[in-house]
Order: C-alpha cells, then sequence, then structure tokens
C-alpha cells in the first residue's frame, strides 16, 4: 500500500518526479482498473452466451446504450469535477477543491436517483426504443430492470474512482473498482446457472457488485490523503459547478454519443442485419459482442491515458508546460504499440475470439467481418482517445467537446445512416471502422496547435526562470 503523503509532497511528487516512471506509475493501477472491469462487462456477455441462446445474448447489446448512458453521466461528473481538482491542486487551492469534489458526489446521487426512478416506470417502452425486437424483449427487460437499479450506486462509483485518481490516488481507485469487477465475475455463473435465473442473475450480480464498489470507493476516501467528502461543502454556485460542467461536457458527449450510436446500430441491425428474426438476433448479438471485445481492447490505452490525466493536471495548473508535452507523446507511444499489437491478433483470430462469447455460427460469421473491420484502423484510436484526454484535463473544453463527438457522433452516426441502406449488411460492419478513419483526420490538425502551444509557452517559462 502507497504511503500517505501530504499535499505539498503529492505537488512534488506530481510535477517533478521523472515525466514516464510517473506516468506508469499512476498509469499500471488504472489499467488495472479498467482491463478487470471490462472483463467483468464481458463476463455477462460470456456467461449468457453458455445459455446458448441468442436473443438473451442479444438482450445484453441491447441494453448495453443504457449502460453507456449512466456511464455518460458518471463520467460527466467524474471527469468534470475530476480534472478541475488535478488543476486546483496544482496551484495549492485546497477550499475549492472540496467544494468541486462534494458537487461532484452529491450531485450524482441525486441523478442517479432520478435516473433509476424514471428508468424503472417506462421501461418498457425504452427497451423498444433501445431497438429490441419481440423475441429480445422479454430477455431485455429482465436485464435493464436490475442495471437501472444499481445505476445509483453506478454512477456514485465513477466519480469517486475519477476523482481519486485525479488526485494521484490511483490504487486506491484500482481497489474499489477492481474488488466489485471481480466479485461479478464469481456472481455471475452463479446466479445465471446455479440459481437458474439467466439474464435476471447476470444483472442482479452485477448490481451487487456495483453496490460493493462504491462503499470500498467511499471508504478510499478516507485513505492516501484524499480529500474527504463533506455534504457542507456540496454548493450550486456557478463558479464552482461551471468548470465540472465545461470539464465534463467531453465525457457527457463522448459517452452520450456512444449511447446514440449502439441504438442507430441495433435499429440498422434490426432492419438490414438478415432476412429472418433469427438471423436478426444473431446481427444484433454480435455487435453486442464486437462492442465488449473492442470496450476491453480500448481499456487498456484509456487506462495508460487515465495515469497521463492527474500527471497533466498538475503540471499545467502548475505551469510546467514541458512536462505535459513530453508525457503525452510519451503516453501516445506506449499507446499506439498496444493498439498494433491488439489490431494484429483481431485480424488474425476474429473468428476464434468471437466465438469465446457466442458459439452460434450466424453470430460467428457477423461478428468475424465485422471485428475484423474495426481491427483495421484501431492503432489510429491511440491520437483521437490521448488527444481528447489530454485537452480535456487543461480545460479546453471547445476542442476537446469537438474531438469526443467525432468518433461516435458526428463521423459515426451519418456511416450508419448511410451504409446499410446502400450495402446492406456490410454497411453495418464496417461503419465504425469508417468512422474512426474520419474521427482521426479530425484530431490531428486540431492537435498540432496544442502541442505547438505547450512549446512556446515552455519556452516563455524557461526565460523567466534563466
Amino acid at each position: 500500500m502507497p504511503k500517505i503523503m501530504t499535499a505539498e509532497q503529492k505537488h512534488q511528487m506530481m510535477t517533478e518526479t521523472p515525466i514516464n516512471s510517473l506516468i506508469m506509475r499512476m498509469a499500471i493501477p488504472s489499467i488495472i482498473s479498467m482491463l478487470v472491469t471490462s472483463l467483468y462487462n464481458m463476463a455477462d456477455t460470456f456467461f449468457i452466451g453458455q445459455l446458448n441462446n441468442v436473443p438473451a445474448t442479444a438482450s445484453i447489446g441491447i441494453v448495453f446504450p443504457l449502460m453507456n448512458i449512466i456511464q455518460a453521466i458518471g463520467f460527466f461528473l467524474g471527469q468534470g469535477s475530476g480534472n478541475t481538482v488535478s488543476r486546483l491542486l496544482g496551484k495549492k487551492d485546497m477550499e475549492n477543491a472540496e467544494r468541486t469534489v462534494a458537487t461532484g458526489f452529491f450531485g450524482a446521487i441525486i441523478m442517479g436517483l432520478v435516473f433509476t426512478t424514471l428508468g424503472l416506470a417506462f421501461i418498457e417502452p425504452l427497451m423498444k426504443v433501445l431497438g429490441a425486437t419481440e423475441t429480445i424483449m422479454p430477455y431485455a427487460i429482465g436485464y435493464g430492470k436490475y442495471i437501472m437499479i444499481g445505476s445509483t450506486f453506478k454512477l456514485a462509483s465513477i466519480v469517486l474512482n475519477v476523482q481519486m485518481r485525479f488526485q494521484g490516488n490511483a490504487f486506491f481507485s484500482m481497489i474499489g473498482i477492481a474488488t466489485g469487477a471481480v466479485l461479478n465475475i464469481f456472481l455471475d455463473p452463479l446466479f445465471i446457472h446455479t440459481f437458474g435465473m439467466g439474464v435476471e442473475g447476470a444483472a442482479i450480480a452485477t448490481a451487487i457488485s456495483q453496490c460493493v464498489s462504491f462503499l470500498l470507493l467511499l471508504g478510499g476516501t478516507y485513505k492516501g490523503g484524499n480529500i474527504r467528502l463533506k455534504l457542507k461543502a456540496f454548493t450550486l454556485k456557478w463558479s464552482i459547478v461551471k468548470p465540472i460542467v465545461l470539464g465534463g461536457m467531453p465525457s457527457m458527449c463522448r459517452q452520450g454519443l456512444a449511447s446514440v450510436a449502439n441504438i442507430c446500430m441495433n435499429l440498422a441491425a434490426t432492419t438490414y442485419g438478415g432476412v429472418t428474426p433469427e438471423a436478426i438476433d444473431a446481427a444484433v448479438a454480435a455487435l453486442g459482442v464486437v462492442n465488449r471485445i473492442m470496450q476491453f481492447c480500448a481499456s487498456c490505452i484509456m487506462g495508460i491515458g487515465q495515469g497521463f490525466q492527474p500527471v497533466c493536471g498538475f503540471n499545467y495548473g502548475a505551469k510546467k508546460y514541458g512536462r505535459v508535452r513530453k508525457g503525452f507523446m510519451f503516453t501516445l507511444e506506449v499507446m499506439v504499440v498496444i493498439m498494433i499489437v491488439f489490431s494484429i491478433v483481431g485480424i488474425t483470430f476474429p473468428g476464434q475470439i468471437v466465438a469465446i462469447f457466442n458459439n452460434d455460427p450466424t453470430v460467428i460469421e457477423f461478428g468475424t467481418v465485422t471485428l475484423r473491420w474495426q481491427c483495421l484502423v484501431f492503432p489510429l484510436m491511440s491520437v483521437v482517445f490521448n488527444a481528447n484526454m489530454a485537452m480535456q484535463t487543461m480545460g479546453m473544453a471547445g476542442r476537446s467537446t469537438v474531438l469526443s463527438m467525432a468518433r461516435q457522433g458526428v463521423c459515426f452516426i451519418p456511416m450508419i445512416l448511410i451504409l446499410p441502406p446502400i450495402i446492406g449488411a456490410t454497411g453495418i460492419q464496417i461503419a465504425q471502422a469508417c468512422a474512426d478513419a474520419f474521427a482521426f483526420a479530425i484530431t490531428v490538425p486540431m492537435l498540432l496547435p496544442v502541442l505547438k502551444m505547450l512549446k512556446q509557452k515552455d519556452e516563455e517559462q524557461n526565460k523567466l526562470s534563466a
């Protein structure tokens, strides 16, 4: 367990430790958290896939956009408060840092309760909007209702997790998230198979695990020099709320548009994915499986980016622009190497990977083509993800919001609306790959001026200190 540091010691560590080793120290717990979280998200798909029930597997893909909405709200408040706190700590402004942490956390509790109430009240029409067919509907309702019951714990856990990371306490964040994730992996087969609860059992296991994660993360706020949660520090003053909103908007756009994109993909699959109800369900199931696989790959580079974010925030707040630029380039290099490895594996063994989660031949056939196309362009996402996360942490709300909207919104939604009517199921399978290529083309010209600005500011700081 890492030693407890004072605020001054933490500031010194974040602004003076060699940048590459510091980023990896911050990143390793985040990578573990992200990978384990991805594994427990994949666990539902895996264990439900063992039921040999295509509509049941497809229901996970139908509810997936709903889970994205929950994450969108959580990361909106978590990233918004977290990256603001990292800059405030860089400036040594503890009073506003405490207010920001409390406002982000208690805001998540309030929004979670509202989300749960509305979701349960309108669950059936909600599942229809998400793309459930008649055969998928009962499974989607059974899975979705328990996901919504656990949404308040999920929201609060995301906020606490992000806030801890941005305070430089990724270890305690990792413990809370990883414990819940591992618990879910053990509970899934127990509820699904042993208790015979099927899809509902998977959702109950997830809800229980999220509750455990929340309690551990809440306890972690009293460890490692984290800022304590105080209800009296909760405020709706615009001076505190504004940076949370601006800092969290890119995450809201990214996750929210991911939800819209998944809905559009599910609807496209129900229209163009096959000529029989069985083929349509198989297409929806295959897309859900591929989304989980790609989410697992993305979680690794996202973990590295999350390791860079607190380093970026502290140093940007402390006006150490050279360290920010150097840290960005190092993070990008590591991301690209990892994504190339994932892409090679995915392109070489797509069918075998999809078959791990569902052995239905139609699901495997549809998923193989989809996965191979996405892997072809996946290394490009290293640039998109890293640029987005860095700009968001530096408080560049406009640029980071545009980038967060690019991949799943500006680029993907037109692709999924245009391509399937023209080339049928193939259009669904290649839509994400085309969108990723366009998102990369948008990111590069937006990133280069920021890197140039950091270089110029670093040179100016060096002249002033000379």
